[in-house]
């Protein structure tokens, strides 16, 4: 049963991303063009470091899969793909294993398949203390998410329906375990509520993982008999405005959830992400193409990155919440309604004053001060 759910998940969130238009609120963000901000290339660095944790790249693979003998084949072409491209990676949720550790192999292939790589173990909030170190242990995980899906679950027809105890189980497996732990969303995104909440528990960091990616509660409901929880697609915010949302978040924030292309992997950076991961448009790739296909996506994305970080002035991935901002469209709305002020996000940069050279680097802000984290008070 479980085995098959799985399949049934990557078979449903590939028909979902064949069909995608492709658009999400990632586009109505726009970086204001400074036509002196360029650096050099060789100046620029794609590592980002947050809560002890250094990443030569600021990209993930997230979570996606594991459980049966197909989900297994993914993981292992996956985490041969992370090796050779040098990405963290996640594993899809390791309950299966959990219940069964006969499909064990299915999950170990991310270690076995990429040894020195930086591996995060996943598990859901209901996990004893036990499950999940049990968890970490099979992969050698270097950190640990837990993911958080009511939206998910309830349509899932043998989903859970009891959600209380999610919180105090957080808390017990952060205090318990002792290498980081990332508390994610699986697609309908984290409120600034929710990531103070998260920070209270103890958690190391947050994937807001906003709407825009593979929707679950849609696949979900493509696994009922009357498909009769429609109206849930499309439930949560968009990772963009969870982002903008959070700006004030005591603990560092990750982001996935529609990441498309490199603009939007910069675009989230610049909202304050410390690092970004996409999944289904990662497998997709993988299925059409197979491992050296993705390989390449993973490279190109990563020398397309350092491009644009050349082009907006911003030495590193933590430079571009230096950057000047635009916010349009319902995206604005909402920050509206969320009490955001978007003209501070579109004023990061200070002018020159009139006579004085500035030098290439600081038009677009990643020279000249006023980052994100200096106008909200955020510690990120």
């Amino acid at each position: 049963m479980s085995g098959q759910r799985k399949d049934d998940h990557v078979r449903l969130a590939m028909e979902q991303h064949r069909a995608r238009s492709g658009i999400n609120q990632f586009d109505e963000v726009s970086f204001v063009h400074h036509a002196l901000a360029g650096i050099d290339r060789p100046d620029v660095s794609l590592a980002t470091a947050f809560a002890g944790i250094h990443w030569p790249v600021p990209l993930y693979i997230n979570a996606m899969t594991g459980g049966s003998v197909k989900t297994g084949e993914i993981n292992r072409n996956l985490a041969t793909a992370a090796r050779e491209a040098g990405v963290p990676i996640a594993s899809g949720s390791m309950n299966a294993y959990l219940k069964d550790p006969s499909c064990a192999d299915t999950f170990r292939v991310l270690r076995t398949h990429n040894p020195r790589g930086f591996v995060m173990a996943n598990i859901n909030a209901t996990t004893t203390v036990d499950g999940a170190q049990r968890a970490i242990d099979l992969l050698q995980a270097d950190a640990l998410q837990i993911h958080i899906n009511t939206a998910q679950e309830t349509p899932m027809p043998e989903g859970d329906r009891s959600f209380a105890s999610w919180g105090p189980q957080i808390h017990k497996i952060a205090a318990a375990v002792d290498i980081p732990v990332i508390v994610k969303e699986v697609g309908n995104g984290l409120s600034r509520q929710s990531v103070h909440t998260l920070a209270a528990l103890g958690v190391t960091a947050a994937d807001v993982s906003g709407r825009g990616g593979t929707d679950f509660a849609r696949i979900e409901n493509g696994r009922r008999e009357h498909a009769d929880y429609a109206f849930l697609t499309g439930w949560g915010q968009s990772t963009a405005a969870c982002l903008l949302d959070a700006q004030d978040a005591t603990i560092p924030l990750l982001a996935s959830g529609g990441v498309r292309t490199p603009l939007d992997v910069a675009r989230a950076l610049a909202l304050g992400a410390v690092a970004v991961g996409s999944s289904g448009g990662f497998l997709r790739t993988l299925t059409d193409g197979g491992v050296g296909a993705l390989v390449t996506q993973l490279t190109t994305w990563l020398d397309q990155l350092a491009a644009l970080q050349t082009m907006l002035g911003a030495p590193t991935p933590a430079d571009l919440t230096r950057c000047d901002l635009l916010i349009h469209g319902q995206l604005r709305e909402f920050c509206t309604d969320r009490g955001i002020d978007t003209r501070r996000l579109a004023q990061r940069t200070p002018t020159p004053s009139a006579g004085t050279s500035t030098g290439a680097g600081t038009a677009s802000g990643a020279g000249a001060g006023g980052a994100l984290n200096e106008m909200t008070g955020s510690t990120r």
